[in-house]
């Protein structure tokens, strides 16, 4: 591989380096405050301008007949799927519209063939099919002009800084050395470099400023407000690395990296690079944007059709806990949620605790002899976790996810398994992977948070209705604690 260039400043931008104290007071910071209008434009993501756009070019045969209606709404929505599916929604560090062209064409002439067929189908008549397919012409037509002045006004806004964000170097290399350099001269791939990090073995290399060691970045991500995170060449094993980035806070950063193998082409058939530098977009390591508002709603919409449906169960439950012990049907016990929060889960009581700290202390009561045979029963179907829909509609849970715990023992566990306080990236579940595979009750923490940390890497909402689906095949077969 050729010898990359040394980290060179710019003129236009003096370092004016300040020093830190505490922990890390060999490093140095570079000032991270952007534009007024880009402090304005820190939410703003791709799809948000991206996809209005495209909705309002597809939609536009409407402004001239309605008599195509029903097939132009059908090819806006199989249309947007398409583009979704194929990648056209997501950031791109290099904008061209003649990049996406050729997967742009292809999605819509495949929507329109579709929508086209069935309106075929529909009305055998050819004046009929000849106007619509007139619209689909001027709509597919509409979306290729829309994204090229989209390319235009993104590129600009840019290179104005109007539309940045704050950008960590991980790796103190010399391809992390040159990545920095082009960030800092060219602004037209919108990220605004604010310093790097690296493992403490590694030397600084010329000028490159490190503001930290990668164990620093959940700290330094809201320190300099950074947003994303560039992956490049940092002098670490990989398990130290993910450890590092699957934090909290630095999980909510996007993810790019530089392929190990340059010229390597990016999966999608969409590469993208920062300078002839190849950079790839890693997945997702937390719910976020639309895929959270999907999750979301999708919640809120299975909470309450399950009370609706439920509520005789419900009645009957809450009734049968009384007989049982008397008054006070309802347990509340204080769980960590997502992000370290902590909240009060509902459940129908089975069994009353001689105290609070035995409460928050005892790890499995499966076996306590205090357990009636109503509880005992609740809890082998899981009945007494059903209040638990109050708190997904609250927003302090969701159907499926990592079974949220107590403070004692998240705090014990993080400490013993690294991996445990990354499974906080999504809200806590009423179900979850790890407990419809088998971990539930008193078994291996190390298993349940791998199988947790995948289902969060790995969500879809597929997923989440096939773990719904075994959950009520484990109430079935009576597989509760």
């Amino acid at each position: 591989m050729p010898r990359l260039p040394a980290f060179e400043h710019q003129a236009a931008q003096p370092p004016d380096i300040t020093s830190m104290t505490g922990s890390m007071d060999t490093t140095t910071v570079l000032p991270y405050a952007g534009s007024r209008a880009s402090t304005r434009t820190r939410r703003l993501r791709a799809w948000m301008v991206t996809a209005p756009i495209d909705v309002a070019a597809l939609l536009a045969p409407l402004l001239l007949t309605q008599d195509y209606w029903r097939g132009t709404l059908s090819n806006a929505a199989l249309t947007v799927g398409l583009l979704a599916t194929g990648g056209l929604y997501r950031p791109r560090r290099h904008i061209s519209i003649l990049d996406e062209l050729p997967s742009l064409g292809g999605r819509l002439l495949a929507a329109g063939a579709v929508v086209a067929i069935i309106a075929a189908l529909r009305h055998d008549s050819v004046v009929y099919l000849g106007g619509f397919m007139r619209g689909l012409a001027l709509s597919a037509g509409l979306v290729v002009v829309g994204r090229a002045v989209n390319s235009r006004i993104v590129l600009l806004a840019r290179r104005r800084r109007w539309v940045e964000h704050n950008a960590i170097v991980v790796g103190g290399g010399p391809i992390g050395a040159e990545l920095a350099r082009l960030l800092r001269r060219y602004p037209q791939y919108g990220l605004r470099f604010v310093g790097a990090v690296d493992a403490p073995s590694r030397p600084r290399l010329g000028a490159l400023p490190l503001i930290g060691t990668i164990d620093d970045v959940e700290k330094l991500v809201t320190m300099v407000e950074c947003e994303v995170l560039v992956i490049a060449d940092p002098d670490c094993s990989e398990s130290d690395l993910m450890e590092a980035l699957l934090r909290p806070a630095s999980s909510r950063c996007d993810l790019w990296a530089v392929p190990r193998l340059w010229g390597s082409r990016s999966q999608g058939g969409h590469p993208d690079h920062i300078g002839a530098i190849p950079i790839v977009k890693i997945g997702d390591t937390t719910l976020s944007g639309p895929r959270w508002w999907v999750k979301r709603a999708s919640d809120v919409l299975f909470a309450l059709v399950a009370l609706i449906l439920l509520s005789p169960l419900l009645l009957l439950c809450a009734l049968a806990t009384f007989l049982d012990g008397g008054r006070g049907i309802f347990f509340r016990q204080e769980r960590i949620g997502r992000y370290g929060r902590p909240f009060q889960v509902v459940k129908f009581r089975s069994m009353r605790p001689a105290d609070e700290h035995e409460s928050q202390t005892t790890w499995s009561i499966a076996h306590d002899r205090r357990i009636g045979p109503i509880g005992r029963f609740m809890r082998r179907t899981s009945l007494d976790e059903l209040p638990q829909l109050w708190n997904i509609l609250r927003g302090e849970m969701s159907v499926v996810g990592p079974r949220p715990e107590r403070p004692y023992f998240v705090e014990k566990f993080s400490v013993e398994y690294p991996t445990y306080a990354m499974r906080h990236r999504v809200p806590v579940g009423l179900t979850g992977l790890a407990q419809v595979s088998g971990l539930r009750g008193d078994t291996p923490i190390s298993d349940r948070a791998r199988f947790d940390n995948y289902y969060v890497e790995n969500w879809s909402l597929w997923l989440d209705i096939k773990i719904v689906l075994r959950t009520v095949t484990e109430v079935f077969r009576g597989g509760g604690r």
